[in-house]
C-alpha cells in the first residue's frame, strides 16, 4: 500500500466514525497542512481511485482505435467501469470512485454517440476542465480560495480559516496547484479536438497522459509544500 492509499483510508476512516462532533475531525489532524494533506488524498481516491478513472478512457480509445466503431468503444469503455463497480463491491469498499468513471463515460458516451464521432468522447472531459479552471481562479481572485473550504470542513467552521491571512495565502497557493493541471489539459486538448480528421487517439493518449499521472505530479507538488509548513489546527487551539 503507497503513502497515498494509506492517507486515503486513513482519511475515510476518520471521517466515518459515528457520532463524531464536526470540530472532532480537527483533532485527527495537529496542522493545517496536515488535514488538507489527507483530504486532497481522499478526494483523488488515492492510486486506485486515479487508476479507475484512467482505465475507461483506456478500453474506449484503445477499442476505437482497433474497431472504428463508437458503439463497440463505448460499450468498451462502460463495461470497464461496471468491472471496476463489480470489483468495489464485492470487496465492500467504497464505489464513489467506480460510479464517477461510469457517470463520466456515459456523458463522454451521449456526447460521441449523438455526433457519430469518437473524438466527441473527450469534449465534455475539456470543457469540464475549463470550468474548473475558470471556477478555482475567480476564487482565488475574491479571496475565498477553494482549498480553504477543506480547512472548513475539518474544524467544523466553513469559514474561520478566512480570518488568517497566511492560510489563505497557503490555500491559494494549493489551489493554483489545482488549477494548473487544468489549464494544461485544455490548452493540449482543445486544440487537437478543433483539429480536422479523427483525433480520437491522439485525444486519447493525452488524456490518459494528462490525467491520473498529471494529478500524481500536482499532489505530489501540494505535498512537498504542505511539507514545509505546520500551521496549528484552529480547531485544536480553540477545543
Amino acid at each position: 500500500m503507497t503513502s497515498v492509499d494509506r492517507e486515503a483510508k486513513d482519511a475515510e476512516a476518520g471521517d466515518t466514525e459515528p457520532g463524531a462532533a464536526a470540530p472532532a475531525g480537527a483533532a485527527a489532524h495537529d496542522t493545517v497542512e496536515a488535514a488538507v494533506r489527507a483530504q486532497l488524498t481522499k478526494a483523488l481516491g488515492g492510486v486506485r481511485g486515479m487508476v479507475e478513472a484512467a482505465v475507461p478512457t483506456i478500453g474506449f480509445t484503445v477499442t476505437y482505435m482497433a474497431v472504428k466503431d463508437v458503439k463497440i468503444a463505448v460499450a468498451a469503455g462502460v463495461a470497464a467501469c461496471v468491472v471496476l463497480l463489480g470489483i468495489r463491491l464485492v470487496q465492500r469498499s467504497t464505489p464513489q470512485f467506480a460510479l464517477n468513471s461510469l457517470v463520466g463515460i456515459a456523458i463522454a458516451a451521449f456526447f460521441a454517440l449523438r455526433s457519430g464521432k469518437a473524438e466527441d468522447a473527450f469534449l465534455p472531459g475539456i470543457m469540464l476542465n475549463a470550468g474548473y479552471a475558470v471556477a478555482m481562479i475567480l476564487s482565488i481572485v475574491v479571496r475565498w480560495p477553494v482549498v480553504g473550504f477543506i480547512i472548513g470542513s475539518v474544524t467544523g467552521d466553513p469559514t474561520a480559516w478566512r480570518s488568517d491571512p497566511g492560510i489563505v495565502r497557503l490555500c491559494s497557493r494549493l489551489t493554483w496547484l489545482l488549477v494548473l493541471p487544468c489549464l494544461l489539459r485544455v490548452v493540449v486538448q482543445y486544440p487537437i479536438w478543433l483539429a480536422d480528421g479523427d483525433q480520437s487517439g491522439p485525444l486519447g493518449a493525452a488524456k490518459i497522459v494528462m490525467g491520473w499521472p498529471l494529478q500524481v505530479a500536482a499532489l505530489g507538488a501540494m505535498v512537498w509544500l504542505l511539507a514545509r509548513g505546520r500551521t496549528p489546527m484552529r480547531g485544536r487551539e480553540t477545543a
